[in-house]
């Protein structure tokens, strides 16, 4: 079967609709009598409800309905977790409108729909509550003594477990070299050019619900939403339109994805919900904010005999649904792509009251890869090694793998990084910089900026989960079309798919339409998460050209009344009829031309790796950091498109530089929100882009699938905090600043002491 359609640069199937304006957002979204919904949020971070009054709300001009917790004839269903769930998690669940406590400042309170948004709004200024304000928790520990979050619970840690391999305890005890610090990677705010929003209208008497502006996990959703409602699974569909950026936050089940249906009920009425930008820092899942007391134990040569941390992750109020992915990812990936046989590792999920934690593109791995590659650093100055020799030294080697990791996720018997030469991928990254220039002390340029290089390692795991479902169905006119179960978050699923399906049928690829997202299309689909589209979505379709192929000889047989043994599917034609005639000779019969394919990896991760390369410029004056260079080696197993690939990993390498300089959600000690807007939540521009330089190897295909994908979405940033915390450190060796916090910023840097040793 010809692959040549595999690993060419394509251009972007989805481009021309998009850049002539033809696409269709969820703000672009209308219905004929389609009204709209506000949400009444606490302004407190923690209060008791004493009292709702929706009286002059609902007699305020266009408004349809106003309700709050009370209003609704039983209570809804606590928010469940989807991903790194634990049964300590249950005391910890957000219902989807506050009743009795409100527990952080953007929840919901009350409801308004009205013929317009900005007459919902204006109704919203309108209900009165009686708030009793109680005192806030802060951060992690905070608690301690103050009241708990959750008082059912009586507590503010939800979980705290360890997990490890070997003997830390012991290596850190008898090693010629100890070093222990203490690191924090600061709350963000994912903040794709896309809010939230979503449309909803449930069916005359409440017998089917239709739900537009679905993303990333359409069929768990309509799962969990069936059950919420009482509905038969069938009568519950969940359609995907355009969408604006993923990065973890959309497409998770919120408030929102209840109320809108609640209010379509009670109304008879479409109701569509947009959030603006200010109610999207607030209230939409926030994400990052770990500590790590890490120590480091290692001989006088710099190899690392064990490796000990403490994880604290301050997951906001409530335990949403994939809050703990990020400390329980932290908590695996914390030794990295080193030889570190004893590893020893505690991690907390704590309560507090801010917003609630999800994840952000790359959870848990930014943080834990920020940690250690800083630690590896600050080993190598006390030791005197140079840093890329330092991690030389204990990188995994191939005859090492593969390397059983243990069980580092609680519950989880844990795999094993599989195929691959992590030396190799390191040496790649040191000659595209040409590192040996960079051996030198820091410069100083013509400005009186001092310039430095920072490197950093990373393993990262993709298309772990649930299996991926793929449709195949020809047309009359020779057209196939594509159905898979997988969601476009602005990744160019359609192109990707449309390549895989394009050189597994043998048809040009102009032929082939891809349509994905929405319930109605399969039976059953996994969606778009943990860099799994192309992977899982991707071999699903070559599972089900597979069987097309195999239909296309059965009906050509048919057709031709010949043995099918006889036959053979060779590009897009058997026994010289075309996909074409076989199609309509199969519809003559009342047939379709169709086949399905399913891929179910079972658990087995596709393991990717490679390195990080930062060259940074700092004003020692003010504490301006700039980044002048980027070079990222990562390897992918087998390269599906060169053009997607890339722009993965300049996107990650643009949010990695974001995390790693500017992206700070701020809170008050009252938790309070004060970067509520884009004037005080800064995020990267074009001009804070560098240069970036990335090398795609696919020298270790994947074992895990056949087509031997790895997940392109997440390895630019992965590592981005630890390499330009690294040059920033490099560049200011003079003056000992060790960053031990990101982000960068210059009041981050002017706390930055030297290390304690």
């Amino acid at each position: 079967m010809p692959q040549s359609v595999i690993g060419r640069p394509v251009r972007r199937l989805e481009d021309p609709r998009l850049l002539r304006g033809r696409a269709s957002f969820i703000d672009d979204f209308r219905l004929p009598g389609m009204v709209s919904m506000a949400v009444l949020r606490s302004p407190f971070a923690h209060a008791r409800i004493e009292a709702v009054d929706l009286a002059a709300a609902r007699a305020a001009p266009g408004v349809l309905d106003a309700f709050c917790a009370a209003d609704l004839e039983r209570p809804l269903p606590e928010i469940p977790v989807r991903l790194a769930a634990m049964p300590e998690f249950a005391g910890f669940l957000q219902p989807p409108i506050a009743s009795g406590k409100v527990r952080f400042a953007g929840e919901p309170v009350a409801v308004v729909v009205a013929s317009d948004r900005y007459r919902a709004e204006d109704a919203l200024e309108r209900i009165p509550v009686e708030y009793a304000p109680l005192p806030a928790v802060a951060a992690p520990g905070d608690g301690a003594s103050g009241p708990p979050v959750h008082e059912r619970a009586g507590r503010n840690a939800a979980v705290r477990y360890s997990v490890g391999r070997g003997d830390a305890d012991r290596a850190l005890a008898r090693a010629p070299y100890r070093r222990r610090e203490a690191f924090r990677v600061r709350r963000q705010a994912p903040s794709p050019m896309e809010t939230r929003g979503l449309a909803a209208a449930f069916a005359p008497g409440g017998s089917g619900l239709r739900l537009w502006g679905a993303a990333k996990i359409a069929h768990y959703n309509r799962g969990v939403l069936a059950e919420a409602f009482g509905l038969p699974l069938e009568a519950v569909e969940l359609i995907e339109l355009d969408v604006g950026g993923g990065f973890g936050v959309r497409g998770e089940l919120y408030p929102e994805d209840y109320l809108a249906p609640i209010a379509s009920r009670r109304t008879g009425r479409p109701v569509k919900w947009i959030e603006d930008r200010r109610e999207h820092l607030m209230a939409a899942n926030q994400a990052r904010d770990l500590t790590c007391a890490l120590e480091i134990a290692a001989d006088e040569g710099g190899r690392i005999l064990g490796l000990r941390g403490e994880i604290v992750a301050d997951v906001g109020a409530y335990v949403r649904t994939n809050g703990a992915v990020a400390p329980t990812r932290a908590g695996q990936f914390l030794p990295g792509p080193y030889a570190i046989e004893n590893y020893a590792c505690t991690v907390t999920v704590a309560l507090t009251n801010k917003t609630p934690a999800g994840t952000y593109r790359g959870p848990g791995r930014f943080e834990a890869n920020f940690f250690r590659e800083r630690m590896i650093d600050l080993m190598a100055g006390d030791l005197g090694i140079d840093p890329a020799e330092a991690r030389l030294r204990n990188l995994l080697r191939p005859d090492a793998l593969p390397w059983p990791i243990g069980e580092l996720i609680p519950g989880d018997a844990g795999t094993a990084y599989a195929e691959g030469d992590y030396p190799a991928a390191f040496r790649t990254l040191l000659e595209t910089v040409d590192y040996p220039a960079w051996r030198r002390p820091a410069w100083t340029d013509a400005a009186g900026r001092r310039h430095g290089l920072g490197l950093a390692c990373f393993v990262e795991s993709s298309a772990a989960g649930p299996p991926e479902h793929a449709r195949i169905a020809a047309g009359a006119d020779g057209g196939v079309e594509v159905r898979v179960g997988s969601s476009a978050l602005g990744q160019g699923l359609a192109t990707g798919m449309a390549q895989i399906a394009a050189a597994e049928l043998g048809v040009p690829i102009e032929t082939v339409a891809v349509r994905h997202g929405t319930t109605s299309l399969l039976a059953r689909g996994s969606g778009s998460y943990h860099s799994r589209s192309t992977v899982m979505g991707g071999n699903a379709v070559a599972a089900a050209a597979a069987s097309f192929r195999r239909r296309c000889v059965e009906v050509a047989a048919l057709r031709l009344n010949m043995p099918a043994a006889a036959l053979e599917y060779r590009a897009g034609r058997v026994g010289g009829l075309d996909v074409a005639a076989l199609a309509g000779f199969a519809a003559a019969r009342g047939e379709a031309l169709e086949a399905e394919g399913s891929f179910d990896n079972r658990g087995r991760p596709a393991w990717g790796f490679g390195a990080h390369a930062a060259h940074v410029a700092v004003d020692a004056e003010t504490g301006e950091v700039a980044v002048e260079g980027y070079w990222v080696v990562e390897e992918l197993g087998r390269v599906l498109n060169p053009l997607l690939a890339e722009g993965q990993t300049r996107g990650g390498v643009v949010q990695g530089i974001g995390g790693a300089l500017f992206d700070r959600v701020v809170h008050d000690a009252d938790g309070q929100l004060l970067t509520g807007s884009l004037a005080d939540y800064l995020l990267p521009t074009a001009a804070d882009a560098p240069r970036i330089v990335s090398t795609a190897l696919e020298t270790h295909p994947a074992r895990s699938n056949p087509l031997g994908f790895k997940g392109a979405g997440e390895g630019g940033l992965v590592a981005a905090g630890g390499a330009v915390a690294n040059a920033v450190a490099r560049a200011l060796a003079e003056f000992g600043v060790e960053p031990v916090e990101t982000p960068l910023a210059p009041d981050t840097l002017a706390r930055s002491p030297p290390g304690t040793g």
